[in-house]
């Protein structure tokens, strides 16, 4: 070999070397994103480990505060009227039937000049956990942060669909707690952060375990996804996003309602020890597990786009999809008639929950109001047009083109 072939051979290894390099570094960096790195996950802080039911009032009331803090300027009171049976939940105003400053009912609560509302203090909580009242409080800050994701599930079905989504957090290693919920019909799933975290970040990390595990149990269905607290992005005018009952309130604590349980559904022995050893998820990783899913196209619903066209949903450019890996059917039977059909029986739920997502996109009406900063109440995240039935999945015929694509992918 001259000399002229062996310089070209040591350059040619040389650039492989750099090559090689540069994809271990790649490796390495989408391995840190999509690993969890448990030494950064901690408690809410060093002082409450080790809190228990034999501990002060005021070191549980402290732990209580630290874990469940929404804005501390405002709180909400439970209500229920004896004579129609109608229950809510209220800001509590210093002066409420004063009657020098109160005229309700002939004038909102929003609209009063002489609106002062109470604050957010230990003796508020004390008295939530003594079970003088049902305490709510608004998660979502007024910079458009959060301390906490917490998701709600009320169906028939809440136990299957709360097991699946904590079979979801476990795989992804998010530490999640859950709680049965005052009525003792449903339950939260509360996800705690060790710092205050954009709102939108935080419900990107619900879509993402929702996304995650609709594709195991579509049957949880895409309303789920309007049962996250905090329930916006962003603030409307003068309002205070939805609120959330706080937990340990004695008089459903009787009933062994509203206390945190295992993953056979028994409530903890000790439920201040529970609370000391939950972990919170640092901003890092929140960022880290949301970039990725993003680049997975993992989150649902997507980001409302102004320039699509809102008259024809189904016609939106579909983003590609990680592959499927579990065994697939050689043929799947699709009718077309006044809409298709899609026989489903046999298919794995990651596919079926394709199929779904095909006659599924965002609503253009709840991200316009709150760009706009306008209330979102009774207004859907996502907006569907299937129709599910015991064998067939119907969707609109534009879907047509979607679901070739999806079954010959």
């Amino acid at each position: 070999m001259n000399e002229e072939s062996l310089l070209h051979l040591q350059n040619e290894i040389t650039e492989l070397e750099q090559l090689l390099l540069s994809k271990k570094s790649q490796l390495e960096e989408m391995q840190s994103v999509s690993k969890p790195d448990d030494s950064r996950q901690d408690t809410p802080h060093d002082s409450m480990i080790g809190i228990n039911n034999t501990s002060s009032p005021q070191e549980k009331i402290t732990l209580f505060r630290l874990l469940f803090r929404g804005r501390e300027d405002v709180y909400a009171k439970r209500w229920e009227s004896k004579k129609t049976g109608k229950s809510g939940y209220q800001p509590v105003c210093r002066n409420e039937w004063v009657k020098e400053f109160c005229e309700k009912p002939k004038i909102n609560c929003g609209s009063c000049k002489h609106r002062s509302l109470e604050p957010v203090t230990d003796a508020v909580i004390q008295d939530h956990l003594k079970g003088s009242f049902v305490m709510g409080i608004y998660p979502l800050l007024k910079d458009e942060t959060c301390n906490f994701l917490a998701i709600d599930y009320d169906k028939t079905s809440w136990h299957e669909d709360v097991s699946a989504f904590w079979d979801t957090c476990e795989l992804e290693n998010i530490p999640a707690a859950i709680e049965r919920s005052r009525s003792g019909n449903g339950a939260h799933i509360w996800i705690f952060f060790n710092e205050p975290v954009p709102a939108v970040t935080a419900r990107k990390l619900g879509s993402f375990l929702l996304t995650k595990t609709m594709d195991r149990r579509p049957e949880i269905g895409l309303d789920s996804f309007d049962r996250f607290f905090p329930n916006q992005d962003t603030l409307s005018k003068g309002g205070f996003g939805n609120l959330i009952a706080l937990p340990l309130q004695q008089e459903a604590r009787k009933k062994n309602h509203s206390v945190f349980i295992d993953q056979n559904f028994s409530p903890y022995l000790d439920q201040w020890a529970f609370l000391s050893s939950i972990k919170t998820l640092t901003k890092e990783r929140l960022n880290n597990i949301v970039q990725n899913a993003a680049l997975q196209n993992e989150i649902l619903p997507v980001t409302y786009n102004a320039d699509e066209d809102d008259t024809k949903p189904w016609k939106k450019q579909s983003d590609a999809l990680p592959a499927i890996t579990e065994q697939l059917p050689k043929t799947v039977e699709v009718i077309l008639a006044d809409q298709l059909y899609v026989n489903h029986t046999g298919l794995p739920p990651i596919l079926r929950n394709r199929i779904l997502r095909l006659a599924s996109f965002a609503n253009p009406e709840f991200y316009r109001a709150q760009k706009m900063r306008l209330p979102t109440w009774n207004k859907p995240h996502i907006l569907y047009c299937y129709e599910f039935f015991p064998e067939y999945i119907g969707l609109p015929a534009g879907c047509l083109d979607g679901l070739l694509a999806i079954l010959e992918h």
